[in-house]
């Protein structure tokens, strides 16, 4: 193991993982013993796979690796795309004891996972993600799937990896929106449980944004040790691991409505994060100022902070009401209780929900 490296552990007992992060591990990290078996399928995407494919086979000395190849966006997140892989793996006659490895971002990674979790009732995969938003949220937890066109992420699967291995060198090739993207979730760490980390990325932001190496990988390890403090306690989001869809529910809605990938996803959460806290300061929850520091690093990450032209308040409550967090009917939403402290609050007042939608509908009045 590289002398840098930094590993974190998913507690989930006998099915722990580690979490290894660093630079330069692409290549020369061996994760051999994380596949079971002598066959390994890598799969990435048309923009990945020039980059990064050969280093990933690398990482796999001794072993048979195939790869396949998927197109590259959020749209191609769909049961179309994922057959790829299945055809891949029965072409190339892969068993029982093949692990599939995901390089590549959130899209290729949620695929990938559910793919794993199909192919034969169940084979293991390891996550290489690539992107900012992949490496600290997406890759940690077990969350796979593909989307339908009435609601993100609503089929799918849990289905932990082997192991995460992250390295932060692959961000130097990120264009400008999708590193702001991924500093959505990164922000979202410091609402929900870490106050004194959301201090430090309000003075740590602009290094983070010329991807300084330093910065980049102290933020992704303090968020991804939030992220397996969570999934440690509750894998299957029984509870408090909604907390780690702040803004997602408004976000979703989003990206729903302006078609996949026309939004990213963090640029969505951004803004959704924005919105929640609009409600939370209006339901009394926290305080003007707060709100203020909120849409201040949100916008310092390059995020928007308004939702797409013509959006009307009947597409968001239209959208939201098929969120996965809902529950017999009832409306739960992620909420700040405090910077730093998210709760999940069910049925908020329909009336001051009402006055955070048309603010946002309407142009971003008072």
């Amino acid at each position: 193991m590289p002398s840098a490296t930094r590993e974190l552990k998913v507690d989930l007992g006998d099915r722990s993982y580690p979490i290894l992060i660093g630079a330069g591990l692409l290549g020369k990290q061996d994760l051999s013993t994380y596949a079971a078996g002598q066959q390994v399928m890598i799969v990435t995407n048309e923009t990945v796979a020039p980059l990064y494919l050969a280093a990933a086979e690398r990482c796999f000395p001794g072993k048979n690796v195939d790869h396949v190849v998927l197109p590259d966006g959020e749209k191609f997140k769909d049961w179309q795309t994922l057959n790829l892989i299945f055809d891949a793996l029965l072409e190339r006659r892969h068993t029982r004891k093949t692990t599939l490895v995901a390089l590549g971002g959130g899209v290729v990674g949620d695929m990938t996972g559910f793919a794993a979790a199909c192919y034969q009732r169940g084979v293991p995969f390891i996550q290489i993600p690539t992107t900012l938003l992949s490496q600290v949220d997406s890759s940690v937890g077990g969350k796979t799937g593909i989307n339908h066109p009435l609601g993100k992420n609503m089929i799918g699967a849990f289905h932990q990896p082997e192991a995460v291995l992250i390295d932060a060198d692959t961000l130097q090739t990120l264009p400008e929106r999708e590193v702001a993207a991924g500093l959505a979730e990164v922000i979202k760490y410091g609402l929900i449980r870490d106050a004194a980390f959301l201090a430090w990325l309000e003075e740590s932001m602009a290094r983070l944004s010329s991807l300084e190496p330093g910065a980049l990988i102290e933020a992704i390890y303090r968020s991804c040790a939030c992220k397996a403090e969570v999934v440690a306690q509750d894998e299957r989001e029984g509870g408090l691991r909604a907390v780690l869809n702040l803004g997602h529910t408004f976000g979703h809605a989003i990206e729903t409505f302006a078609g996949y990938g026309e939004w990213l996803h963090g640029e969505a959460v951004g803004s959704g994060m924005v919105m929640a806290a609009d409600l939370s300061r209006r339901l009394g929850m926290i305080s003007e100022a707060d709100q203020a520091r909120v849409d201040r690093i949100v916008g310092q990450a390059g995020l928007p902070t308004s939702v797409p032209a013509g959006m009307q308040p009947d597409d968001f409550r239209r959208l939201m009401a098929v969120d996965k967090k809902n529950i017999d009917g009832a409306l739960r939403l992620v909420l700040l209780n405090a910077l730093g402290d998210a709760v999940i609050v069910a049925d908020a007042n329909p009336d001051r929900l009402q006055e955070t939608l048309s603010r946002f509908c309407q142009g971003m009045g008072c």
